[in-house]
């Protein structure tokens, strides 16, 4: 257990990542306000250490939040956010979304969430006692969907902040007892009829996304969840206890809206996705099947499951003779998980820091986007003290609970799941079978023409807009300069006459890459300008950049553009793409900060390669 000692000494000696995990350490041993606030004090002189990603958030609520919010902004310094709150009015919600000169407009949030509960926003219903009539059951669903939908227009009219709804909670016990179970137009049927209509509501816009209120409500105990003193004197809905537990809801939503998410699992073996020690137990011995405890081990791996299906790359990290743990793959029975599901394995008697750092190399990830499994906690130890940056999940000590300490896991959310999520596996082990062919031919070129690359660029659709936004918000390698977009700041900037955005898909003789690269460019008088340029780590290195680049150069020549320009922004992660630009024939024009403007005169032709083919050319031309 950490120690305030111990925080203050890594500060003093500059250790600062592992003076957060500290603090982070302490802060999960008890969840408080108190000491949430400690750990917002100690990080604040070090946050120009930390590669902290910048977040403004308002909630918009109907009761009291502001002890949770302490709480939620030290989960969100943990996983690498600096959150600054906007707590709106008390209970002025639709004031705040309606009026354009409000507080909330003033603070221009990235993030907005609406936290309002059933006997404030349906007080007729909260209270009334009586059966409700069918066409007064719907009408109170219709009307409470049509307030819904009023101040979702509201804020999209005037802001590209992602939305997060409420949805209305159910009483403990409803008025009408268990006759409320026998109604169709009951209490409760109603609010499930309410919650049915917010969530119609907020699928027809892009960025509004809907928190099952209820549900965590019930995750947690509806007895416990809320404190009925504290309502009565301050409006406080909330038992202490409850705090945590709504702010790391909340952080679910946040870590995927700002980038803050792991794409990697590396997975240990022994008494983790089976029980016992397979070099000790045998085949035969150790615990996975049907019965406790073998059970709870299926269970860690329906999990694991879940997340591969959710495009998390899974990887083994494990001390075993490599023969031994093979065995349990290839042989027994009640396995659920095969190799295949794993784009890379460290078996051997070696650190797992160290093959944690071999593992990242091969997978091209930043050790930042990696989480660690491990039963172990002296090996989650280690990894904590020499790679502070991994997420190691901590696991209970019962394997029972392995499963829930997984699937609650907040780094593993996302809003969106497009078929490159899904079919992420896939995509790496292609990849091996291209190291392979790379590993056979004599040079670049001979391996750039085995490979038989075809590309497709086009503009951006309603299809592929949520993967163009991801791939802004996640790719940091190969990204010039690293601007994060949403899904509706996308669509405005596609129908935006000035503006281009353009989507690449790629496949070759081993497999479809996917949709793996963006450009965006702007026009002014004669000049193109590229806004932003990225291509997924996977894919990069393949000239596949270059038939991009060269791409754009057409278009805006086509369009009667004299000059392209592009400005090289350096961050921590993207330093392979510093030299692009003057590789290809641009010249430096400015330099400040760091920050580096390069132009390329569009009368000259920038070559496409000749080894990659380019499907549907001039389809996505404006």
């Amino acid at each position: 257990m950490a120690d305030r000692k111990q925080i203050i000494s890594a500060i003093e000696g500059r250790e600062y990542l592992r003076a957060l995990g500290l603090v982070r350490e302490l802060f999960t041993d008890a969840p408080t306000v108190a000491n949430a606030q400690f750990a917002l004090k100690q990080v604040a002189p070090m946050r120009e250490h930390l590669a902290l990603v910048p977040c403004r958030m308002a909630i918009l609520r109907s009761f009291t939040v502001e002890p949770v919010v302490p709480i939620l902004r030290a989960l969100a310094l943990f996983h690498g956010i600096d959150l600054t709150v906007h707590v709106g009015a008390f209970n002025a919600y639709s004031k705040e979304l309606l009026d354009p000169q409000s507080d909330l407009y003033g603070f221009d949030p990235q993030v907005v969430i609406l936290a309002t509960q059933t006997r404030d926003v349906l007080p007729e219903l909260w209270n009334n006692d009586s059966d409700l009539a069918a066409e007064d059951s719907e009408a109170l669903a219709v009307r409470a969907a049509a307030d819904i939908e009023n101040l979702i227009g509201s804020l999209r009219s005037r802001s590209n902040a992602h939305l997060i709804l409420n949805t209305l909670e159910m009483p403990s016990f409803p008025n009408a007892g268990i006759l409320d179970s026998q109604r169709s137009t009951g209490q409760s049927e109603t609010i499930r009829t309410v919650n049915r209509h917010m969530r119609e509501a907020a699928a027809k816009h892009l960025g509004v996304y809907v928190l099952d209120y209820d549900a965590l409500i019930a995750r947690f105990g509806r007895l416990e969840w809320g404190d009925e003193s504290k309502w009565l004197t301050m409006r406080m809905p909330l038992a202490a206890d409850s705090f945590v537990h709504l702010a790391n809801e909340y952080l679910r939503f946040l870590l995927p809206l700002c980038g803050r998410v792991c794409k990697a699992l590396l997975i240990d073996l022994d008494n983790t996705i089976w029980g016992g020690v397979i070099g000790e137990d045998s085949l035969d011995g150790i615990k996975l099947g049907a019965e406790y405890p073998g059970n709870a081990y299926l269970e860690v791996q329906r999990a694991i499951l879940d997340l591969h299906r959710r495009g998390i790359i899974l990887a083994i990290c494990s001390k075993n003779n490599p023969e031994d743990a093979l065995e349990v793959f290839n042989r027994h029975d009640a396995m659920l998980l095969r190799l295949d599901h794993f784009a890379a394995t460290r078996i051997n008697w070696q650190s797992k820091a160290e093959n944690i750092r071999d593992l990242a190399s091969e997978l091209n990830i930043g050790i930042d986007a990696l989480a660690f499994l491990d039963d172990n906690p002296l090996e989650r130890e280690e990894v904590r003290m020499l790679l502070p940056e991994v997420h190691v999940i901590d696991l209970p000590s019962s394997a029972a609970l392995f499963a829930g300490a997984l699937r609650s896991t907040p780094v593993f959310e996302r809003l969106a799941l497009s078929q490159e999520d899904r079919d992420r596996g896939t995509y790496y082990l292609a990849e091996q079978q291209r190291a392979r062919l790379q590993n056979r031919t004599v040079t670049v070129e001979d391996y750039y023409r085995s490979l038989e690359m075809v590309v497709e660029i086009g503009a951006v659709t309603s299809r592929t807009i949520a993967r163009v936004a991801q791939l802004t918000q996640k790719t940091n390698q190969f990204n010039l300069t690293t601007r994060r977009y949403s899904e509706q700041e996308i669509a405005i900037k596609a129908a935006d006459a000035q503006w281009r955005v353009y989507a690449l898909s790629a496949a070759d003789r081993f497999g479809d890459y996917g949709l793996v690269g963006v450009a965006i460019t702007s026009r002014s008088g004669d000049v193109c300008e590229i806004d932003s340029f990225l291509l997924s780590c996977r894919i990069i290195g393949r000239s596949v950049e270059t038939a991009l680049l060269s791409y754009v150069t057409r278009q805006a020549a086509s369009e009667g553009m004299r000059w392209l320009r592009g400005w090289y922004l350096p961050t921590r992660k993207n330093a392979p793409s510093k030299d692009f630009y003057q590789k290809h024939g641009f010249k430096m024009i400015s330099q400040s900060d760091g920050q580096t403007l390069f132009e390329y005169d569009l009368s000259k032709e920038l070559t496409w390669p000749q080894w990659v083919k380019l499907q549907t050319e001039g389809s996505a031309a404006r």
